[in-house]
């Protein structure tokens, strides 16, 4: 692997990050993502192709709009940096395989959910829903999965998520999970199958609990302290997604070898 490939493989992947930004600021909007220029949310006009270059353009005009000098989200350069970072470990790790297009898929998944459930505090069905598809089809031809580890993974990912929303609600009287998480640990499961899945629910448990403990002893407000899923589900099933069979064999032999 040379360093021409890996330099045409990063460029690649941030343009698509940039990508996966208006994906992010558009589907929660329910306009369409595709085929249309970009505009500035404050000024709405439009974006021209030199301000949209990925992270460089960000920091040559100083994180403002160029025509009305408005503020612009420090979100933008960090998810293109998230997508180039990822994409290029990815494709370091699988190469051209039926895995690297999987983890390609699953990966712009989980960038473009976290920052939608940041953001909006949902997770939209027109991501979830094709995305339990795509999985099981990946599963079906990747060479390094079974389709029956990804059918369980579906299906465990999202029954356990049901039952815990369906205790969460009879406890505490309200809506303790969303329909879009139960929606997707089924998609986890779909991609990563059901061992995985396993890693990626002690993993998001452990870092719901830490932040989430950690933001509601900081907040001084009381009017939101609700702590979304979906970023911590997507941190653990990055960690899954690539070393998921080490922390297996990790937590097996220090719990197994005693």
């Amino acid at each position: 692997m040379n360093p021409a490939e890996i330099i045409l493989v990063v460029i690649l992947a941030l343009a698509w990050g940039s990508f996966l930004n208006v994906c992010i600021y558009r589907i929660p909007l329910k306009k369409t993502f595709l085929l249309s220029r970009s505009l500035c949310p404050n000024c709405k006009n439009r974006i021209s192709w030199y301000d949209n270059v990925p992270i460089l353009s960000y920091l040559i005009l100083k994180g403002k709009c160029r025509n009305c000098k408005h503020n612009i989200s420090i979100q933008y350069p960090v998810v293109e940096l998230s997508s180039g970072l990822l994409l290029l470990l990815a494709y370091l790790k699988f190469d051209l395989s039926w895995q690297f297009f999987s983890s390609f898929v699953l990966i712009s998944i989980l960038i473009v959910v976290s920052f939608i459930d940041l953001n909006h505090r949902i997770i939209p069905d027109i991501i979830t829903l094709p995305g339990m598809v795509l999985g099981l089809i990946f599963s079906y031809f990747n060479p390094q999965s079974s389709l029956s580890a990804s059918v369980i993974g579906f299906l465990s990912g999202g029954l356990s998520f049901y039952l815990l929303a369906y205790v969460g609600e009879a406890v505490f009287k309200k809506e303790s999970m969303g329909g879009g998480d139960i929606k997707l640990a089924a998609l986890l499961g779909a991609f990563l199958g059901w061992k995985n899945l396993i890693v990626v629910i002690l993993l998001a448990s452990f870092l719901g609990a830490l932040i989430g403990g950690l933001k509601l002893t900081l907040s001084k407000s009381k009017k939101d302290k609700t702590i979304p899923l979906g970023p911590f589900l997507a941190i653990a099933s990055i960690l899954a997604l690539f070393w998921g069979e080490s922390l297996i064999k990790l937590y097996l032999s220090y719990f197994f070898s005693r």
